[in-house]
């Protein structure tokens, strides 16, 4: 897997340390920062669908669909249907 390196204002990394560790959602930085990620492609591929921009030959990071998968908070994929967003 590649390494990237990004430069975090120290509020935000502060946040995002609170869902780090044994009493958060994540078990490191790295996941959380993946299931971030993935969140947000769904998300811009949803409006995107919404708005019938997405290139039908491009691969997407979701299903095109109102069910289409997210990321949880866990950083698993779920069913939109599962969540409550």
């Amino acid at each position: 897997m590649p390494k990237i390196s990004v430069e975090i204002p120290a509020e935000l990394l502060a946040d995002l340390d609170d869902h780090v560790g044994d009493d958060g959602k994540f078990v490191n930085r790295s996941d959380a920062v993946r299931a971030s990620i993935r969140k947000n492609l769904d998300l811009l591929d949803e409006i995107d669908a919404r708005h019938d921009r997405l290139d039908e030959d491009a691969p997407s990071t979701a299903a095109g669909s109102a069910t289409e998968a997210t990321v949880g908070d866990s950083g698993t994929r779920e069913s939109a249907e599962e969540t409550d967003e």
